[in-house]
């Protein structure tokens, strides 16, 4: 039992630091059903998560699986301080009502893949406002500014003169601090937070813990395009809060090799179903696009319900299989002729103009199911349906 719930633990991981100790905790857990804790910090820097967030809270669902109690830790305290990892400049403070609101948008979302009745929600301001100055002071006394610049964020930043704010060098011992309060038996996160994740269990050490939490991370997620991280900046990305249809067909839309990927991070099917799937479309039994249809579900599923997802699978098919127009559109009415490249923004299907117009050059604009090329067409009076690609979709009604 132990080295199948290992196996499970360690899937999709990048890197495990201690695994002795996690089978430790393991065989506490088995033998004598003795539960231990896994921390995983989220900055409430947005309001909405998309599927690459999910990863941990995917992996702290296997932990909960295993005997964990998931200390689910927001950081409101750091938060007013940004995590300076991966970041160029120094981030945006945010306001407390940012925070306080983007709280809520994450715990609602979390509990849709995590366990409740497993789940501690901690928020790190409780004991951090309480460390004072001294507390501070002894804080940072802990590391070296040459420690600090070793970072490869750091570094780069330091290089070219730009601003750092001497509030992020204290965000990873805020964050290594953390642990020392929970007294944390495990953290998680992903490859970019090494620096922090290790930082833990170096202040566990120092403070006179008996004990040093074993680390987890967990790869970065690539989004649609299959190259870069999933991310709402690159338009790449599936949000958890997405309607049902345009979630399931964000999820067709991945290429079959990303297909794999986000299996191994996201699916809650067995390793061994998996590789059955895998088998499957190597041998020509199983088609990559019912493959992908099964994965497609569980998510949309997951974050809707069963007749929402099995919904979105029938209006997939009505519009992309069978051509046809959706069932629920929105609608725009205007004044008045209006240019078509305007028209399409105005109906909240592209960005801009300029974006409009490169669509149209490569054909990927359709008025009333037909291909437009003209770039100056001007729609007159009349009832219109507007397409871009196969998923965006706006009636608009020109009086």
């Amino acid at each position: 039992m132990i080295q199948e719930a290992l196996k499970e633990i360690k899937r999709g991981c990048a890197e495990l630091i201690d695994n002795e100790y996690v089978e430790k905790l393991l065989k506490a857990y088995f033998d004598e059903g003795k539960t231990y804790t896994v921390k995983a910090g989220f900055d409430p820097t947005a309001p909405d998560l998309h599927l690459g967030h999910t990863v941990l809270l995917q992996k702290l669902a296997t932990f909960q699986k295993y005997g964990a109690r998931v200390q689910f830790l927001i950081g409101d305290f750091t938060a007013t301080i940004g995590d300076p990892t991966g970041k160029s400049a120094t981030r945006k403070v945010l306001t407390q009502d940012e925070i306080k609101k983007n709280i809520s948008s994450y715990t609602s979302q979390a509990f849709k893949i995590l366990d409740e009745s497993k789940t501690d929600i901690v928020y790190n301001n409780d004991w951090l406002e309480k460390l004072g100055a001294a507390g501070m002071l002894r804080l940072a006394s802990n590391l070296t500014v040459a420690r600090m610049l070793e970072r490869d964020d750091f570094s780069k930043r330091f290089a070219s003169n730009t601003p750092i704010a001497v509030s992020e060098f204290m965000y990873p011992l805020l964050q290594g601090y953390d642990s020392v309060h929970l007294q944390s038996d495990i953290e998680i996160g992903g490859t970019d937070q090494k620096f922090n994740l290790l930082m833990g269990r170096q202040l566990q050490k120092l403070y006179g813990l008996k004990k040093q939490q074993a680390v987890l991370m967990m790869p970065i997620l690539e989004g649609l395009d299959g190259v870069q991280k999933m991310s709402k900046s690159l338009g790449n990305y599936i949000g958890v809060t997405e309607e049902a249809n345009t979630m399931f067909a964000k999820v067709l839309s991945i290429s079959d090799d990303l297909m794999w990927r986000y299996y191994e991070l996201l699916s809650t099917k067995s390793l061994e179903d998996i590789e059955k799937l895998q088998e499957g479309v190597k041998d020509g039994s199983l088609h990559p696009k019912k493959v992908k249809e099964e994965l497609a579900l569980e998510i949309t599923e997951r974050f809707h319900s069963h007749e929402a997802a099995l919904a979105a699978q029938a209006e997939f098919e009505k519009v992309h299989a069978k051509s046809q127009i959706p069932t629920d559109i929105e609608e725009f009415e205007c004044d008045g002729e209006i240019w078509i490249a305007k028209a399409l923004v105005d109906c909240k299907i592209e960005p801009s103009t300029s974006q409009a117009r490169r669509d149209i050059k490569q054909g990927a604009v359709k008025v009333n199911q037909e291909k437009i090329s003209d770039m100056q067409l001007q729609l007159g009076a009349g009832e219109y349906i507007l397409q871009v690609g196969k998923r965006k979709f706006a009636k608009l009604k020109v009086k």
